[in-house]
């Protein structure tokens, strides 16, 4: 049996970027699980440690030995091994030099009609602590860091400077040079609690030695509850909830390895000020969390990390809130600058800020997405004047103080101006939805005024970024394109927002003056949404030739797509599905192999047979009984009534050639083949369903 050992892998460096600290961590046991699984060495779980001055990981049951190989060596082909008189070839000789192999150990491997020799070779594993420090540094070089530094006189890159390298190997060191410093076996402790070495006698002991010992948690998942927990009982202190984002909580987590918590406090008055404000202010410029009663409403008190135990807390506490005070008092000042002037009269001044170079600026787009907003809202039978006045502010709080200081909360501050100014709810309200949903699953509008206005904007961008000949690609999008599309189609299939995306694709291309092939483009940014569609409908669990079927058809009402495809995934589940896929495959072949147009009308004189005549009578009864389900777009019910179907058509199949010699007979056939085929495609194209 292998003998197994532990391995250990410190990095210890300056205060490591925090919002890259946890994928640094993942990314670095990523590669080297994977290095480790190339070289063959079986291992057991790899646990990852992050602090702000180290990256570690931790080994369990390595395997001491890679294992034995026998591999396959090819040379050349049999006809070019040998010469007519049955001596090597040049190539041959060449091959067995490389190889230290004689001709005695050639083998002949045979794959179909290709024939070439080969040579087996035993090759012994080698010892893993020969492999690991080569896996380790192409494991620091694969980082996803963007930009690497140098340090003092030598040549290693990284993304902070290294200090010291632990390399333990069981109760051993393994010996190595790595982003040239010397490995060993000695740690760091806390920056001011324990800034000397400490020794590491097994991997096993490493988190709970550096906690007793170097006042360092190692654990960023530990280290981040233990941080949550202490918010909560903090701002539990004050009588209020801790609001801990998932992000901030990140980032302070990565800015402190021993975590003290601190409540603090500030002046009551800057609670007259939009919560949001507040609350930007003191995440994003101080990493505070803040405390809001039960009813969600913000409380004088905020939670920060200290990185030190002092023996003055009060010092610690009295420090942040003087240094919060005049952050808050900025955030009152921008409030009551902005309001001295109104949303409406900052909008003639979006002129002067360039949305695209092509498209113009931020008050050209304004007028475009007013125009296509209002259009929405006449074909969805809403009122567009609260429409039309939300679009004109929507972008007029992009020159407020406020929005320059914390860009991230445009939209809320124009809903808060908006207000301020007197304008309606829902005028208000849309400002701030324009922008929504902001990530992949977020919440969406939830007025219709804001829903318009969200798909009114984000359209315009689309067709615009695409008629300017900027089409993202790759991973390359820096207008977000991707998202805006996911937006539109999440509005309208979630909220029955029903309007012809391509009519409304064409709408939007009316607002642009500059030269482009107008039909490329809308056909252009119709599929770059079809195909974000499919990765919506893929997620929601559908199959891709279920999205395959009805997009055949390219409707473009996405709530009707959507009954579409839903109809057609039940479809499939009934027992006649595979069926009736199958028929309508040999159908459509059928038809493609005449290669000329079918008549649209069944002459039944020319029923030679009576299972023609039994299937003619089922199709026009179904035909019948399906335009109600057609008419209310109850689709399911209209798939289900033509599963019926399916025993006259086998029947048909079964009794009858198609192609007969007879050419009215046979032309007759294929117009009830025809009519067939048109009853299922009114819904979707089932000949692309699969077994």
């Amino acid at each position: 049996m292998a003998e197994l050992r532990d391995l250990l892998f410190e990095l210890g460096s300056e205060e490591l970027p925090p919002k890259s600290l946890l994928t640094l961590s993942q990314a670095l046991a990523d590669q080297v699980r994977a290095g480790l699984d190339k070289a063959g060495l079986a291992h057991g779980s790899i646990t990852a440690y992050a602090t702000p001055r180290r990256l570690a990981l931790w080994v369990r049951e390595l395997v001491t030995v890679q294992p034995d190989q026998t591999v396959e060596r090819r040379g050349p082909a049999v006809a070019a091994a040998y010469q007519a008189d049955g001596t090597p070839s040049k190539a041959l000789e060449g091959f067995l030099r490389s190889t230290g192999a004689t001709p005695e150990q050639l083998q002949v491997t045979t794959v179909g009609k290709n024939a070439w020799v080969s040579v087996s070779q035993h090759i012994a594993g080698e010892a893993s602590e020969n492999l690991i420090p080569d896996i380790l540094q192409r494991a620091l070089a694969a980082l996803p860091i963007a930009k690497r530094m140098r340090w003092g006189q030598g040549v290693a890159e990284f993304v902070r400077p290294v200090h010291w390298v632990v390399l333990l190997w069981g109760n051993a060191v393994i010996p190595a040079r790595i982003l040239d410093l010397e490995t060993g076996r000695d740690t760091r402790g806390h920056r001011f609690h324990h800034p000397d070495r400490i020794r590491l006698d097994n991997p096993a002991d490493y988190a709970a030695t550096l906690q007793a010992t170097g006042q360092v948690i190692a654990g960023f998942a530990e280290r981040r509850e233990l941080i949550r927990q202490a918010a909560i009982a903090e701002a539990a202190r004050a009588g209020g909830i801790a609001h801990i984002e998932d992000d901030l909580l990140d980032e302070v987590t990565a800015l402190v390895e021993w975590p003290v918590p601190i409540l603090g406090t500030f002046e009551p008055r800057f609670l007259t000020l939009p919560s949001e404000a507040l609350i930007t202010t003191l995440q994003a410029n101080q990493k505070y969390f803040p405390v809001k009663d039960a009813s969600g409403q913000l409380l004088p008190w905020f939670i920060t990390f200290s990185n030190i135990a002092s023996r003055n807390p009060a010092t610690v506490q009295a420090g942040n809130e003087r240094v919060v005070r005049p952050r808050l008092a900025d955030a009152e000042f921008f409030w009551n600058q902005d309001r001295r002037q109104s949303l409406d009269s900052r909008v003639p001044a979006l002129a002067s800020i360039t949305f695209q170079k092509t498209l113009g600026s931020v008050l050209d787009k304004t007028r475009r997405v007013q125009a296509l907003a209002v259009v929405l809202a006449e074909r969805l039978s809403l009122d567009p004047a609260p429409v039309a006045r939300a679009a004109w502010l929507a972008k007029a709080d992009l020159l407020s103080n406020m929005v320059g200081e914390f860009p991230e909360l445009q939209g809320i501050m124009g809903r808060h101006y908006a207000l301020a100014d007197g304008e309606p709810a829902d005028v208000a309200q849309a400002i701030e939805e324009q922008y929504l949903p902001k990530l992949s699953g977020g919440v969406l509008p939830q007025t219709d005024t804001g829903r318009v206005l969200a798909v009114a904007e984000k359209l315009d961008t689309l067709t615009g970024i695409f008629s300017a000949g900027l089409i993202p690609g790759g991973d390359k999008d820096p207008y977000a394109l991707r998202r805006a599309a996911l937006g539109i189609i999440r509005i309208q299939l979630e909220t029955g927002q029903d309007s012809d995306l391509g009519a409304l694709i064409e709408s939007a291309l009316d607002g642009f003056s500059h030269a482009f092939d107008r039909t490329a483009v809308a056909a252009s940014v119709l599929d770059f949404m079809l195909e974000r569609l499919r990765g919506y409908c893929l997620e929601k669990g559908y199959r891709p030739d279920e999205f395959d079927a009805v997009l055949a058809l390219r409707p473009t009402r996405l709530p009707d797509f959507g009954k579409r495809l839903e109809a057609v995934k039940t479809f499939r589940q009934l027992p006649e599905a595979d069926s009736l896929a199958a028929a309508n495959k040999r159908i459509r072949n059928l038809l493609r192999k005449v290669g000329q147009s079918v008549g649209a009308v069944v002459d039944e004189t020319a029923l030679t047979e009576p299972v023609e005549r039994v299937l003619l009578q089922a199709v026009r009864l179904a035909e019948a009984e399906t335009r109600p389900g057609l008419a209310s777009a109850d689709y399911a019910a209209v798939l289900r009534r033509l599963s019926t179907l399916r025993e006259p058509i086998d029947a048909f199949f079964d009794q009858v050639m198609v192609l007969c010699e007879d050419e009215r007979v046979r032309q007759n056939r294929l117009a009830l083949l025809s009519s067939i085929e048109r009853l299922f495609l009114d819904i979707a194209d089932i000949a692309r369903l699969q077994g």
